[in-house]
């Protein structure tokens, strides 16, 4: 089969796309003819360098994707050849005390696709049946695709962790990246007022023309004064983030007391300063957060498809322009997801 994979690490020059071994679906798994993925940061990551993620070479990337049941065992009466479906993109180990109490986000053998294992960007891909699930009648296969990430790390942050409430305001950094824009989505599909920051004044347009409240240029503006002006002094009840140190100050100057924080990521530093004082003399509260639970993405997937939300997509590559894909990712410039078409993948 067709498939994009890294042979090495550094640029785009250790991404090849070239044949190889079709998976063989072993009993319990589902063999999927894959027809979309989305790349994600994660993906520049194990080009770049992959450190800290156990992983080898060649590697098939690819993180996030959906397609259609190529085969499953006889005995799974859940799917059936050409169902379309999304995948869930951890292999969990089950068997683990996180995964006993159904957290599945933090077992402590998780292989992700396209990080620990081989991934997405190819024409078929064999996992675990649990990480199949039925592709929402609403959604396109690059609509679909770009559920397994962003859409299920904003939904566990949003209503696992923060808990938002529709009469609450949430104030989103970096409008424009994929988990950024899902956030804003699922808040607004709430009732959440929702502000949002970017340093691009055209991400901020088109944030208030989907939904944003109020938009923050970053670049420009003091963003904890221009949120307690929008506020009338109040402060937002929940802060999205995931840029780390850069904002970390303004995050926590934003807030109401008592308010919530959820980060993760820590694209521009690991290291900020605590502001301890600020966190226990107002009360607030800090969540660390990534991916989610088979649960949860049952629950999104659900919550989708019932309210009509498409998510929104940038660009759309086939999987020969894989190198300029990557490019527009890094580019900083996309406004939602960068997708894959794989429909056509094994054409020459």
């Amino acid at each position: 089969m067709k498939a994009a994979f890294i042979t090495g690490h550094g640029g785009n020059e250790v991404v090849e796309v070239g044949t190889v071994e079709r998976p063989n679906r072993k009993p319990g798994e589902v063999l999927v003819r894959l027809k979309a993925a989305t790349l994600n940061q994660v993906d520049l990551y194990m080009r770049n360098s992959g450190a800290g993620i156990t992983h080898s070479l060649p590697q098939i990337m690819g993180v996030d994707g959906a397609g259609v049941v190529e085969e499953a065992d006889e005995s799974d009466t859940r799917f059936s050849p050409g169902q379309p479906v999304v995948l869930f993109p951890a292999v969990t180990c089950g068997r683990c005390e996180f995964c006993h109490r159904g957290d599945h986000s933090l077992c402590v053998k998780i292989q992700f696709l396209g990080e620990h294992r081989d991934g997405t960007l190819a024409e078929w891909i064999s996992v675990p049946a649990e990480n199949v699930f039925p592709m929402p009648t609403s959604l396109s296969f690059s609509q679909a695709a770009a559920m397994g990430v962003n859409y299920l790390t904003a939904w566990r942050m949003l209503f696992s962790k923060a808990q938002v409430k529709p009469w609450e305001t949430v104030l989103i950094f970096g409008i424009g990246g994929g988990v950024s824009l899902a956030a804003m989505q699922l808040a607004n599909c709430i009732g959440a007022r929702v502000i949002v920051t970017s340093r691009d004044d055209d991400k901020l347009e088109r944030a208030l023309a989907l939904g944003a409240s109020h938009a923050i240029n970053s670049q420009t503006q003091d963003v904890a004064k221009a949120v307690l002006a929008f506020t009338e002094g109040r402060g937002v009840d929940v802060v999205i983030e995931n840029v780390g140190q850069a904002v970390w100050s303004s995050a926590m100057k934003s807030l109401v007391r008592g308010g919530r924080l959820v980060t993760c990521g820590a694209t521009s530093g690991a290291q900020p300063g605590a502001d301890l004082q600020r966190l226990f003399v107002r009360q607030l509260q800090i969540f660390g957060s990534t991916g989610g639970t088979r649960s949860e993405f049952r629950d999104l997937l659900s919550f989708v498809n019932s309210h009509g939300i498409e998510p929104v997509i940038d660009s759309t590559f086939s999987l020969n322009q894989v190198h300029d894909a990557l490019n527009q990712l890094e580019s900083g410039k996309k406004m939602g997801k960068v997708v894959i078409n794989l429909q056509d993948a094994g054409e020459r």
